[in-house]
């Protein structure tokens, strides 16, 4: 935010948008979730956002647009590299008397408008936007690449290019990855059916079919795959992996590829990874609250085990990827063993599995203890040889973080043991265990609120007690649910399903004497150990995604079907 909390609220008071006594209360939340509280006051609409914004700019003297609903012609999004619009949050919107009007989350960053008008070779005139305005307009860049991407597409399967020549097949690739991109798919999957080809993108967790092509195409498609990914073009019959890189309008992107054999051939499942990314804030991730301050707290250590754990795509690496990046300093030595290596990070020395010449999660493990290390990254925990050298290394004063895969915080105790990891090197060496998923965000700009239904309140306080919690905090949560519930209509923006992006939900195992004792003694009793890590503020998944109902960041049916997935 442009202006201090303290001023913000001084502000609303004296413009009688709000008084002492709300400011107080929602302080009080506020603080609980670990966000502002202007920003509980704008997603339930205490304060209209666009009224805010306009008294925001009268406060900060800059001009206020709604770019939402301006129509930005290509040749003036040309003028801003992407790259630069997403990392600096901006976006040019108009041309004028060879003054650029950049619309932007801080219009106050002198040190951005300089570097545009280098770029440019124009003036720049900032205007203050909106986050959900921005968020709407950068998507203008994305329509770019879909829009194109989609007429080429057309255009391509109406002329029978595949009759065309390997040529044409290559540019046909090349234009499903960019309409991949412009829609903002993680995933491509391209599945062999009887008589057809099915594409489908993965958006936002979900998948969606995007088009059928004749059956054809599959085996230039799946050849090109191949020789992209330095895999052999005669093998038909077993499974392969394998990467290549892609550049598409001036950004490049990583592809991870999975390649299946099924009844009807081949099948390719190709993830996109940006090489653009850098590794982000746990408040971005979704972290808040206790949850933020015991991570803060057991990186801070300086030998142990920290454990992420959740099933495939729930945004593990990513998790781990921030942690190390908080971690990073010129005074430590990191080293990582991953498979694949998906992002670079500066000053991190990354290395990836191969087991055809030997080098495993374990064994690179071994290597990394001779390199001087303070804290070890390693890709996941899979066998016993991994989680015995990862163990014994967070004991012999190195920081290791690795994944697991659980269904909560607590199952990685018995996991571990089940692995083969004595009792007492689990009590000893655990730090942290932190579980997650990933929920879609309600779209921001088309969010409305309702009631909440006595339906829903029903199925709330079931789930609650499907967890076993103690009878106090339920009777707590009984007495505290939200009046009102956030849901997004649909839109042009979302793709008219009412969301927009992921945001994680999180619980977080930290250890204490008591714990200790009790992995110690061989009692692995589950009911035991929540029962332990209650009393020292232990939160269950779904309480957090509560926390995120409740301030309209997901929806009630979001958080079940993805803690019931």
């Amino acid at each position: 935010m442009l202006l201090p909390q303290e001023e913000i609220k001084q502000i609303l008071i004296k413009r009688g948008l709000i008084d002492e006594s709300i400011w107080q209360e929602i302080s009080k939340e506020a603080a609980r979730l670990n966000i502002k509280p202007i920003d509980i006051i704008l997603n339930r609409k205490i304060v209209d956002l666009n009224l805010f914004y306009n008294i925001l700019a009268e406060e900060i003297k800059v001009p206020r647009i709604n770019i939402g609903g301006v129509d930005i012609q290509p040749n003036i999004l040309a003028l801003v590299p992407q790259k630069l619009a997403f990392e600096k949050k901006l976006i040019p919107f108009d041309l004028e008397n060879n003054v650029l009007k950049v619309a932007m989350l801080n219009p106050q960053d002198l040190e951005t408008i300089k570097l545009l008008e280098e770029i440019t070779r124009f003036k720049v005139q900032p205007y203050l936007v909106t986050p959900q305005e921005l968020q709407y307009a950068l998507v203008n860049y994305q329509k770019l690449y879909k829009e194109e991407y989609e007429r080429l597409l057309q255009s391509d399967l109406n002329a029978g290019i595949f009759e065309a020549g390997e040529a044409n097949i290559m540019r046909l690739f090349n234009n499903l990855l960019g309409y991949a991109i412009g829609t903002n798919a993680s995933d491509i999957h391209i599945e062999p059916l009887e008589n057809a080809l099915l594409v489908r993108f993965r958006i936002d967790g979900i998948l969606r079919d995007i088009m059928v092509m004749p059956k054809s195409f599959l085996d230039p498609f799946i050849a090109r795959i191949k020789v992209l990914s330095n895999l052999p073009l005669d093998e038909h019959f077993k499974p392969l992996d394998g990467r290549f890189k892609m550049k598409i309008s001036d950004n490049e992107f990583d592809m991870r590829v999975a390649i299946m054999p099924t009844i009807y051939g081949e099948k390719s499942v190709l993830r996109i990874l940006s090489g653009n990314v850098k590794p982000t804030s746990l408040e971005e991730l979704g972290v808040t609250g206790v949850i933020k301050e015991k991570i803060e707290q057991s990186i801070k250590k300086t030998f142990g085990l920290i454990l992420v754990t959740g099933p495939t795509g729930s945004g593990k690496t990513t998790t781990l990827y921030t942690i190390i990046n908080m971690l990073n300093n010129p005074s430590v030595n990191i080293v990582t063993i991953e498979d694949p290596v998906e992002y670079a990070i500066p000053r991190v020395n990354q290395t990836q599995v191969n087991p055809k010449i030997g080098l495993t999660f374990a064994a690179g493990l071994r290597a990394f203890l001779r390199q001087d290390p303070n804290i070890i990254m390693v890709g996941e925990i899979r066998d016993s040889e991994t989680a015995e050298v990862a163990n014994h290394a967070a004991l012999t004063g190195h920081l290791v973080l690795s994944t697991l895969h659980t269904n909560d915080a607590p199952t990685a105790v018995p996991r571990l043991a089940e692995l083969g990891v004595p009792h007492y090197l689990i009590a000893d060496s655990l730090v942290l265990v932190l579980a997650q998923r990933l929920t879609r965000k309600i779209c921001t700009n088309c969010i409305t609120s309702e009631e909440l239904s006595q339906a829903k309140r029903t199925i709330i306080m079931e789930q609650l007690k499907s967890l076993r919690l103690p009878e106090e905090d339920l009777e707590n949560y009984s007495n505290s649910l939200p009046s009102i519930v956030y849901f997004g209509k649909g839109c042009d923006l979302c793709g008219h399903s009412g969301y927009l992006g992921r945001i994680g939900i999180f619980e977080a195992l930290t250890m204490n004497e008591e714990l200790k004792y009790l992995i110690a003694s061989k009692d692995l009793e589950m009911d035991k150990i929540k029962n332990i890590i209650r009393k020292h503020g232990y939160r269950t998944m779904f309480e957090d995604a509560l926390d995120k109902i409740s301030v309209g960041i997901t929806t009630l049916e979001e958080a079940l079907r993805i803690i019931r997935e």
